[in-house]
C-alpha cells in the first residue's frame, strides 16, 4: 500500500521539496544543468560499461537455468565490489530526481529499462544481493558468508545495496508514479522484516544507508513495520563492537564522530529520522553531542570531514592534515546530517555548516564539465601524486565508485535545502537566482529569487501571497556574515575586516530580531512585497584553531560561503610555500573567461600578485600543485 500523507510525527520543521522549487540562473543553475545533461547519463553509462548493471542480468540468468535444471549453473561475478549494486541505485535515484524537475521520455524508458533488469535478480522471497545470486554454491568474495546477511556488520553490504536501493525506488515512484521498482523494495523490505523483525536477527549493518532508506519507505506506505526495522538496526549496536563502523556504543550512548566517515554520517542522518518519526529524544541528545564533536575539532574549513585514509576516517581531535583524505562521499553525508538537524532544531548554525561543504567540500568531487570525478579532497596537492584512488587529479570513474552517482542525486535535489516550514514561519536557507511555491500558514506563497549569490551579496526575495496572509519570513544570516567563519571556535577570522549585512521589507530597513540565526520578519504579506538583503562580502583571513598543528603559522582566505585556494598551472612554485604578509592587499575580479565564470581573488603583497580561484573549481585545468593553506609572514 502507498499511505496517503505524512506519518503524524515527523521534523518539526518540514523542508519544502525540491520539485517545488526551480533554479532558474546563475551559479546552482549551470551546475545543475551540467548534471542533467552530462553527469547523468555519463553516470548512467559507466554504470553499463563496467558492468554493474550486467551484475543484474547474471543474477537473473544463473535463477532461470537453475530452475530449468542446471543445477550447478553459476557466474563468477565480474566486478570488483559486492557494493557495486548500489552505484545503479544511486545512479537511478539522481536520474528519478531530474525527471521530478523536468521529464524526458527517453530517460524515463532507459531507467524503466534498467529496473526491469534488476525486478528479474530478485530472488522469489524478495532477496537482492547479486553476488550471491550470480554465485550461489560459495560465497564469490571474502566479504560474503555463506549465509545471508551473517558478514553484514563486516563487508559483505547486502543491507547497504538494499538501502540506497529503497531511496531510489521511492525517489522513482515520486517522480513517475510508476510502481515497479518500489514493488522490489517492499518485496524486500518484507523478507527484512521477517528475518530481522519477526525473526528477531539481531546485526548491526556494517555499512549504514538502509536506515534513511526504511525511514522513505515509511514515508510512503505508513508501514510502522519499516521504521521499528529502521530502529532495530541502529540499537542493535552496542560495547565490545568494532569503532570502524560505529558499533563500539549503544547509539544512544556515542558523544564522538569516529570511524568511517560517511557510515557516521549515513548512521547520525538516519538517527535523525528515527527521531523525527518516534520522538526519541535520546537519539537528538547523541547526535547533537556527536555534532558538536565534529564541527568543533574535526571539521575542515572547505566543510569536509574524515581526515584519514586508512579506514576513510575521522581522525583524532584536531588531526587535519592538509592531505587530509576529505571522501566526497562524506561530504555529502555531512550535507544530508546537517540538514536533518535543522529540521530537527531550526537553528540556522547547521546549515551554515551545510552551506559551507555545499560549496566547497562537496561540490570539489566533481569537474566542472561534469565528467571528471575526486575520491578524496585535500586541502594540499603537489601536483603528481596520484591520491584519487591511483588517479592523479580528476578520474572519469572508479572501481569503488560511490562518489560519482552520490554527486548525481545531490546536485539534482539540492534545491530541497533552500525552504522550509513551521507554522506560520517560512524559513529561507539558501540564497540562489531561483523560483518556488511554498505552503506557510495555510497560504499559498510563490517566492522569486533575483541574485548572483554568491558572487554577489545582494539577494531580492519576491514574496507574493496568494492573498494578504500575516505571517513570519525567516532569512538566514551566514556566520560568515556576522563574523564567524564557522559555529565554534575551530575556524576563525584573522583580520579587522567588519561583517555585516543590511536587510529592507518595501523600504524599510529592519535590523531584527536574529533568532537561532535568523532574520525574523512578521508582517501581513501582500504580492508586491520584497525582501532586499545585501551581505558585505569582503576578503576574509582565516586561521586555524591553535591545536590544528597543519595549519600553524598559516592563513587561508574565503569570500562570503567560499574558499579559496592557489593552483599553479604553470607549475613554477609550490602555492603551499608561498608567504602572504599581514600587509597584503586583496582585490576581487569577475572572470567569466574563467573556470566557467567565476570570482578570483587578486592577493596583492608588495610587488608580488597571487590569483587564487575557488576551491571548488581545482583541477579543472590540468594537473598542478595547489594548496588553501598560505604561509603567514
Amino acid at each position: 500500500m502507498v499511505a496517503a500523507g505524512l506519518p503524524a510525527a515527523d521534523y518539526p520543521v518540514q523542508p519544502v521539496p525540491f520539485t517545488a522549487v526551480r533554479v532558474t540562473g546563475g551559479f546552482w543553475r549551470a551546475r545543475q544543468e551540467v548534471n542533467r545533461t552530462v553527469t547523468v547519463p555519463f553516470a548512467l553509462q559507466q554504470c553499463e560499461d563496467t558492468g554493474r548493471v550486467k551484475n543484474f542480468d547474471l543474477a537473473a540468468e544463473t535463477m532461470r537455468r537453475r530452475a530449468a535444471g542446471e543445477k550447478e549453473f553459476q557466474h563468477k561475478p565480474p566486478t570488483q565490489f559486492p557494493f557495486d549494486d548500489s552505484d545503479v541505485f544511486k545512479a537511478i535515484e539522481g536520474a528519478a530526481y531530474v525527471l521530478s524537475i523536468q521529464r524526458d521520455a527517453a530517460l524515463e524508458a532507459r531507467l524503466d529499462g534498467i529496473i526491469a533488469r534488476i525486478a528479474a535478480a530478485q530472488e522469489p522471497d524478495g532477496y537482492l544481493y547479486t553476488w550471491r545470486t550470480m554465485h550461489p554454491d560459495s560465497p564469490g568474495h571474502k566479504w560474503i558468508d555463506q549465509q545471508r546477511w551473517m558478514k553484514d556488520p563486516e563487508l559483505s553490504h547486502e543491507l547497504y545495496n538494499i538501502g540506497h536501493m529503497y531511496e531510489a525506488g521511492v525517489a522513482y515512484y515520486e517522480a513517475t508514479g510508476k510502481r515497479a521498482l518500489l514493488d522490489v523494495c517492499l518485496k524486500s523490505a518484507e523478507l527484512v522484516w521477517r528475518d530481522f523483525g519477526d525473526g528477531k536477527l539481531r546485526i548491526a549493518p556494517g555499512h549504514q544507508v538502509i536506515e534513511m532508506g526504511l525511514a522513505k519507505l515509511y514515508r510512503v506506505t505508513g508501514d510502522k513495520r519499516f521504521l521499528d526495522l529502521a530502529k532495530i538496526f541502529l540499537e542493535a549496536r552496542g560495547p565490545g563492537q568494532s569503532s570502524y563502523n560505529q558499533r563500539h556504543q549503544l547509539v544512544v550512548d556515542q558523544t564522538t564522530a569516529v570511524g568511517h566517515a560517511v557510515r557516521a554520517n549515513y548512521m547520525y542522518a538516519g538517527m535523525a529520522d528515527v527521531a523525527a518519526l518516534t520522538g526519541d529524544q535520546r537519539y537528538v541528545a547523541a547526535i547533537s553531542k556527536i555534532w558538536d564533536d565534529a564541527v568543533q575539532k574535526k571539521m575542515y574549513v572547505t566543510g569536509s570531514v574524515g581526515a584519514l585514509a586508512k579506514g576513510e576516517a575521522y581522525g583524532a581531535d584536531y588531526e587535519l592534515p592538509l592531505d587530509g583524505y576529505n571522501e566526497t562521499c562524506a561530504a555529502i553525508a555531512f550535507i544530508m546530517w546537517n540538514h536533518r538537524m535543522f529540521l530537527l532544531t531550526g537553528d540556522a548554525k547547521y546549515l551554515d555548516v551545510l552551506e559551507r561543504t555545499a560549496f566547497n567540500g562537496a561540490l570539489s568531487g566533481v569537474s566542472l564539465s561534469g565528467d571528471r570525478f575526486f575520491y578524496p579532497n585535500p586541502v594540499v596537492y603537489d601536483g603528481e601524486k596520484k591520491n584519487n584512488h591511483g588517479f592523479a587529479g580528476r578520474a572519469p570513474w572508479f572501481g569503488c565508485a560511490c562518489c560519482p552517482p552520490n554527486v548525481v542525486r545531490t546536485l539534482a535535489a539540492l534545491t530541497g535545502y533552500f525552504y522550509a516550514t513551521k507554522g506560520d514561519s517560512l524559513f529561507v536557507n539558501f540564497y540562489a537566482q531561483s523560483g518556488g511555491e511554498v505552503t506557510v500558514a495555510g497560504t499559498k506563497v510563490k517566492l522569486v529569487q533575483t541574485t548572483d549569490y554568491p558572487w554577489n551579496g545582494r539577494v531580492r526575495i519576491a514574496v507574493a501571497p496568494e492573498r494578504p496572509a500575516k505571517f513570519t519570513v525567516r532569512l538566514r544570516i551566514p556566520g560568515w556574515a556576522t563574523g564567524a567563519p564557522v559555529p565554534s571556535a575551530l575556524y576563525t577570522y584573522d583580520d579587522s575586516v567588519k561583517a555585516g549585512f543590511s536587510a529592507k521589507v518595501a523600504g524599510q530597513a529592519i535590523s531584527g530580531p536574529v533568532e537561532a540565526g535568523f532574520l525574523a520578519i512578521t508582517r501581513e504579506w501582500r504580492a508586491g512585497d520584497a525582501v532586499e538583503l545585501n551581505f558585505a562580502m569582503p576578503v576574509r583571513t582565516v586561521r586555524g584553531h591553535e591545536k590544528i598543528a597543519a595549519t600553524a603559522g598559516r592563513v587561508a582566505f574565503e569570500r562570503g560561503p567560499v574558499v579559496y585556494c592557489v593552483e599553479d598551472t604553470e607549475k613554477r612554485s609550490v602555492p603551499g610555500d608561498l608567504v602572504v604578509a599581514k600587509t597584503a592587499k586583496f582585490e576581487t575580479v569577475a572572470r567569466q573567461d574563467l573556470l566557467g565564470g567565476v570570482t578570483t581573488i587578486e592577493i596583492r603583497d608588495g610587488t608580488a600578485t597571487t590569483t587564487a580561484i575557488p576551491y571548488f573549481a581545482w583541477n579543472n585545468r590540468g594537473n598542478a600543485p595547489m594548496a588553501v593553506w598560505l604561509k603567514r609572514e
